[in-house]
C-alpha cells in the first residue's frame, strides 16, 4: 500500500482528495446539526433527506457534461477548475452564515453538489491514469481510506465546533450567526485544494475531435449512449447496481439515525449522533485498508458477498440496541463490512472500462448510483410523511442489501463462489501466520 505514494503527484493528489470531502462535508453537517437541533420526529427525517437530496440531484442533472468534461480536457485541469469555483461557492456559503440567511445556506448545498458532480469524474478517473493499472487496487483503497478519513474528521471538527458555538439559543438564525466564523475553515480547505489541484501532473492532452453536441443532450441521446456503454459489460453494470444499492441504503440510514437517536436513547448532542455514524466512516476506511491489503495482485471479487452479507446482519441489528457505545461497534463493523464491499466493485469498473470510455463509464455510474440514492430518499420522505418509523426503515432497508446481495450471486454465481473461500483464506492469512495471530 505505501508504495502507491511513489507515484508522483499521487501524495498531492490524496491531500486534495480529502480536503475536497472535507470541505463538501463541512456545510453538510452544519446545515444537518441546524435542523437536528431544531427540528424533531417526520420533519427531521424529511429536512435531512432534502438536504442529502440536494447535494446528489446535481449529478443526475450534469453525469452527461461532466464525462463529457473528463474524457476531452485533461483531468489534471478540470479539477483544477473545480477547485477553484469551490472557492467562490464556500465564499457565498459564509456571507450567508453571518447574514443570518438558513433558507440561502440551506440552498447554497445545490451549488456545493454542481462543484461535486462536474469534479467527480475527473477526480476518480485520474486514479487510473495517474496510478497506473498495476496499482489499480491499491491506488483505489487508499482513495477511498483518505476519503473516509476526511469525512471522520470533519463530522467531530464540524460537530464539535457547533456544538461550542451555538450557546443556548436555538433559533434557525441564532444557530447559523454563531457558527459563521467555520465558514472560513470552509473557504480555507477550497483554497489549499486549489494549490494542490495545480500541482498534479498532466496525463495526457485534451481530445480535440470531442465534441459536446447540445441538441443530443437536451434530447436524452447521450443519456442512451452512455448508459448503453455500461450495459455492455455485465461485469461493469453489476459492479454499479451492487454500489448503488450500498450508497442508497446509506443515504437512507444517515437520514433516518438522527431520529432514531433521539427516539431510542434520547440523545441530542450532534457531537455523539454523528459521531457513531463517523464511526461507520472509520469502519470503511479499516475494510478498504483490508481490501487493499487482500488485492495487492489482483481484484478479489470474494470480498463482495462478505461484505454483503456483513452489512446485512448489521443493519438487521441496529433497532435493537440503544447504547451509543454498542451502536458505534456495530456501525463501525457494518462500515468495515461496506469497505470490503466497495473496493473491488470500484475495482471491478475502472478495469474492465476502456480508456476512452472511462470517464464516461465513471459518470454513468454516479448517474445511476445518484439515481437510487434520490429515489431512496424521496421513499424516505414519503414514508416520512406517513409517519413510518427509524426502526421500520433500517429494517426495510436491511432487507434491501440481503436481496441486492442475492441477486448478484444468482446472475454471477461462478466467479463470486470460486473466489469466496480464496479471499477468506487471504484475510485470515494477514492476521495469522503459521498458526500464530501477528
Amino acid at each position: 500500500m505505501p508504495g502507491v505514494f511513489r507515484v508522483k503527484g499521487f501524495t498531492a493528489y490524496s491531500i486534495m482528495i480529502f480536503l475536497n470531502a472535507f470541505t463538501d462535508l463541512g456545510h453538510k453537517i452544519i446545515i444537518q446539526n441546524m435542523v437536528f437541533k431544531h427540528y424533531s420526529g417526520a420533519t427531521q427525517i424529511v429536512l435531512t433527506a432534502l438536504v442529502n437530496a440536494l447535494i446528489l440531484l446535481p449529478y443526475v442533472m450534469l453525469f452527461t457534461p461532466a464525462g463529457f468534461l473528463s474524457d476531452k480536457f485533461p483531468k489534471n485541469k478540470v479539477m483544477r477548475l473545480s477547485a477553484v469555483a469551490a472557492i467562490v461557492i464556500t465564499a457565498l456559503i459564509t456571507m450567508s452564515y453571518y447574514c443570518g440567511w438558513f433558507g440561502v445556506a440551506f440552498c447554497l448545498t445545490f451549488a456545493l453538489g454542481v462543484q461535486a458532480a462536474l469534479y467527480s469524474p475527473a477526480k476518480y478517473g485520474f486514479i487510473k491514469e495517474l496510478a497506473g493499472v498495476d496499482n489499480l487496487s491499491a491506488a483505489n483503497a487508499m482513495v477511498q481510506a483518505v476519503t473516509i478519513v476526511a469525512i471522520l474528521l470533519g463530522v467531530f471538527v464540524f460537530s464539535i465546533f457547533f456544538e461550542a458555538l451555538i450557546g443556548q439559543d436555538l433559533s434557525l438564525v441564532g444557530m447559523i450567526t454563531a457558527i459563521a466564523p467555520l465558514g472560513f475553515l470552509l473557504v480555507g480547505c477550497s483554497v489549499v485544494e486549489t494549490v494542490l489541484a495545480y500541482r498534479l501532473p498532466k496525463t495526457r492532452d485534451t481530445d480535440t475531435a470531442l465534441l459536446f453536441d447540445v441538441k443530443k443532450y437536451r434530447t436524452g441521446v447521450y443519456l442512451r449512449e452512455n448508459i448503453k456503454d455500461v450495459w455492455s459489460s455485465q461485469t461493469i453494470w453489476l459492479s454499479i447496481i451492487g454500489l448503488s444499492i450500498f450508497w442508497a441504503v446509506n443515504q437512507v440510514v444517515l437520514a433516518v439515525f438522527g431520529a432514531y437517536l433521539k427516539e431510542a436513547a434520547g440523545i441530542t448532542n450532534t457531537v455523539i449522533a454523528q459521531g457513531l455514524l463517523a464511526v461507520g466512516g472509520g469502519g470503511i476506511v479499516a475494510g478498504s485498508m483490508l481490501a487493499g491489503r487482500v488485492s495487492r495482485t489482483s481484484i478479489e471479487t470474494g470480498l463482495i458477498p462478505a461484505g454483503a452479507a456483513g452489512m446485512t446482519v448489521c443493519l438487521f441489528m441496529i433497532p435493537w440496541l440503544a447504547h451509543p457505545w454498542m451502536l458505534g461497534t456495530l456501525f463501525f463493523l457494518y462500515g468495515m463490512a461496506g469497505g470490503m464491499f466497495i473496493v473491488p466493485l470500484n475495482a471491478l469498473i475502472q478495469f474492465h472500462a476502456r480508456e476512452d470510455d472511462l470517464g464516461r463509464v465513471l459518470a454513468a455510474n454516479n448517474f445511476i448510483q445518484n439515481c437510487a440514492m434520490i429515489g431512496f430518499l424521496a421513499l424516505t420522505i414519503l414514508f416520512g410523511m406517513g409517519k413510518m418509523g427509524a426502526s421500520a426503515l433500517i429494517y426495510l432497508m436491511s432487507a434491501v442489501v440481503f436481496c441486492g446481495s442475492m441477486y448478484t450471486l444468482w446472475i454471477l454465481p461462478q466467479p463470486f463462489t470460486h473466489n469466496f473461500m480464496a479471499t477468506l483464506a487471504s484475510i485470515k492469512g494477514i492476521f495469522y501466520k503459521n498458526g500464530q495471530a501477528r
